[in-house]
């Protein structure tokens, strides 16, 4: 072997002996250990706010070429990921292997303090909240805190005004996809909640709760003043306007104000009466 066979070779050793201490050295930024050199080139980014893939059609910047990849489904609308058991698909791998629990029964992240289980960690963790009462989410507004970044999210339309969720029949909107769900019930007739006893149906989930209490005999709204109670919130509600003067509903026309607004209607049909 030649002096300079040799001299390269001991080049090319510390060269890979100079990697390996920079590889070391740059694992200690958060004590993860890296496989292979180029898997802590891409876990570096974790690290830094470099998004260097770019979504060619809205613009956004994502960290990996992957989350691009998955991105694009967005736009796309491809799922190429389909659950064997119930055959709904899913735009990422990883949403349909947590899918995959509901059907395996399998919650593997547990609550440490009151036992209850869950088939994600992120599930595990909003939980969490419920023990230690942290609400980190503030609305910037009104400085509202919310347990859940969602909900913060959904308070903030309260702000915005913003409707994202329209009724294609109709063009009603709301603020929140669940309203949405519960509105189209009123075009398509449905009434998926079933009373056990009577087997009488209702729209919401609320209307067959109130009417339970027509069975069970349950008065949970109780009057402060006089001790009556009622089956609904709303039968309370107007029944304190009794231990008032205060007569919130106004005639448009002569400006007579009433306590109850089936008085109001009653009375509107008099002026109906006088013009025919």
């Amino acid at each position: 072997m030649s002096v300079t066979d040799t001299s390269t070779m001991k080049n090319e050793d510390d060269a890979e002996q100079r990697d390996l201490m920079d590889f070391e050295e740059k694992t200690v930024l958060c004590g993860k250990r890296l496989g292979s050199k180029e898997q802590l080139v891409k876990h570096m980014t974790d690290h830094t706010e470099e998004k260097p893939f770019t979504c060619p059609q809205c613009g956004k910047g994502l960290t990996y070429k992957c989350h691009l990849e998955d991105h694009m489904r967005i736009h796309t609308g491809e799922r190429p990921y389909k659950c064997v058991q119930c055959g709904k698909s899913f735009a990422r791998n990883s949403v349909l292997k947590n899918h995959m629990k509901i059907h395996t029964g399998e919650k593997p992240y547990a609550c440490v303090q009151c036992g209850k289980s869950f088939t994600r960690q992120n599930f595990l963790k909003n939980h969490m909240t419920i023990h230690t009462g942290e609400k980190p989410f503030a609305c910037f507004q009104c400085g509202k805190c919310f347990t859940y970044k969602s909900v913060l999210k959904n308070h903030m339309r309260i702000h915005t005004g913003e409707r994202p969720y329209k009724c294609v029949q109709c063009g009603k909107s709301f603020t929140h996809g669940r309203n949405l769900d519960a509105h189209m019930r009123i075009h398509t007739g449905e009434k998926p909640y079933a009373c056990v006893q009577c087997g009488k149906s209702f729209t919401y989930k609320s209307q067959v709760e109130a009417h339970m209490r027509i069975h069970t005999g349950e008065r949970p709204y109780t009057c402060v003043q006089c001790g009556k109670s009622f089956t609904q919130k709303a039968t309370l509600t107007n029944h304190m306007v009794t231990h008032t003067d205060v007569k919130p509903f106004t005639c448009v026309q002569c400006g007579r104000s009433f306590k109850y607004k089936r008085h109001l209607e009653k009375h509107m049909r008099l002026h109906a009466k006088e013009r025919s």
